[in-house]
């Protein structure tokens, strides 16, 4: 560990686990280091320190300024650098212990692989020799393969979730930027979008009329008035505010949805965020509806209350779009680590046979080699198996 690593505590949670996982590791590299090693040894052995070293250096970097946007390079970098170690490391320790972390491997191999990955179901036909401690150099090198590229598999899925997170962020800025604009441009020319209402008049009343404003009744108005004359420039800025009103009882609502993760990025919060500038936009152009006549039987409204008591609802009313952007992030996260059905599982039965201390252990239902010589065969001679008993003779 460097002298800042020892001298300053870690400023967020995830660079402490980092930490965390960057001493264990040196400490198994330094127990690897004083048994007598060859030439490829000691090159493995510098390589992972150098990981190491890399990843002690991106937790204690301090971009300053620029910490905002430069966390998520230094989460990156840390993990990357103490997976590649991690893969390292499986090479360099003895074969029993490879053989004790089996079957961690092919934990990690089926939640980050596809069923039908090669060098999954290579893996999960040959762990329970390996568990037995009937390992080779060609099981060593397909666990090293398999753990690789596990790891791989969950950089994507951890990208897919970066990228949607910068999405969601990107459209939040372009749409506060947009509410913004409006709120300005009202500011300044009032009477151009103006969201003054003229209940009907009765008639035979000819003594005046009313205009009813986001920000003020008029009372009284003398007839062919026009309601956009009376519009103040505060006008959209304070339905905007009524529609981010509207919008935050939605993201309290939807709170029940949302669940806790460990994906390193808030792509929840970022979820939520969004619903705020997309409510104040939407009671602006709730509003816009209703005095354009877009909306039947709804075209005047009597009283600032209800002005107001429209927009809230339209801010509340993005939720049915949002909603859509929501159950995408939750299906993301929900794509991280998430377990498939696996095409084998005989590490189970592996693991039930070695507890048993010797014991024959019941095969996986539909996995067992009918040969009897303990190898799974795989999803494809399993099919064709089935189709030559379905054959008839000649």
């Amino acid at each position: 560990m460097t002298g800042t690593a020892l001298g300053r505590p870690p400023r967020t949670a995830w660079r402490a686990r980092a930490k965390t996982r960057i001493a264990y590791l040196e400490a198994q590299l330094e127990r690897e280091r004083v048994k007598p090693c060859s030439e490829d040894r000691k090159t493995l052995a510098e390589g992972m320190r150098g990981h190491l070293k890399k990843a002690g250096a991106a937790a204690d970097e301090d971009f300053g300024w620029r910490r905002a946007w430069s966390g998520s390079a230094a989460r990156e970098g840390v993990w990357s650098n103490i997976r590649s170690a991690e893969v390292v490391l499986l090479q360099l320790i003895s074969d029993e212990e490879a053989a004790g972390r089996a079957s961690e491997v092919m934990a990690l191999v089926k939640d980050h692989l596809e069923a039908d990955d090669p060098r999954r179901v290579r893996l999960g036909r040959r762990l329970r020799s390996i568990i037995s401690g009937e390992i080779s150099p060609s099981d060593r090198d397909l666990m090293v393969r398999a753990l690789d590229a596990a790891y791989n598999a969950l950089d994507d899925e951890l990208a897919r979730v970066r990228s949607l997170r910068n999405i969601l962020w990107t459209a939040t800025f372009v749409v506060l930027l947009g509410v913004a604009g409006l709120a300005v441009y009202g500011w300044f020319f009032p009477q151009s979008l103006s969201l003054c209402f003229t209940p009907k008049v009765e008639p035979g009343n000819a003594s005046g009329i009313d205009v009813v404003c986001p920000t003020a009744e008029h009372r009284n108005v003398p007839v062919g008035t026009a309601a956009s004359s009376l519009a103040q420039p505060r006008d959209i800025l304070t339905v905007e505010i009524a529609g981010l009103a509207g919008a935050a009882l939605t993201v309290i609502a939807s709170l029940r949805r949302i669940r806790g993760t460990d994906s390193p990025y808030m792509l929840p919060l970022a979820s939520a965020v969004l619903k705020f500038p997309t409510g104040a936009l939407s009671a602006f152009l709730g509003l816009l509806l209703i005095r354009g006549a877009f909306v039947p039987g709804l075209s005047d409204l009597d009283s600032r209350a209800q002005v107001l008591g429209w927009a809230a609802a339209f801010g509340a009313a993005q939720h049915l779009v949002t909603r859509l952007v929501d159950d995408r992030a939750q299906m993301t996260l929900a794509e991280v680590g998430r377990t498939t059905n696996a095409a084998t599982d005989p590490e189970r039965a592996a693991v039930k046979e070695i507890a048993a201390e010797g014991e024959p252990a019941a095969p996986p239902p539909a996995a067992a080699d009918q040969s009897g010589n303990g190898e799974f065969e795989g999803p494809l001679d399993e099919e064709r198996a089935g189709e030559s008993g379905r054959r008839p003779g000649p």
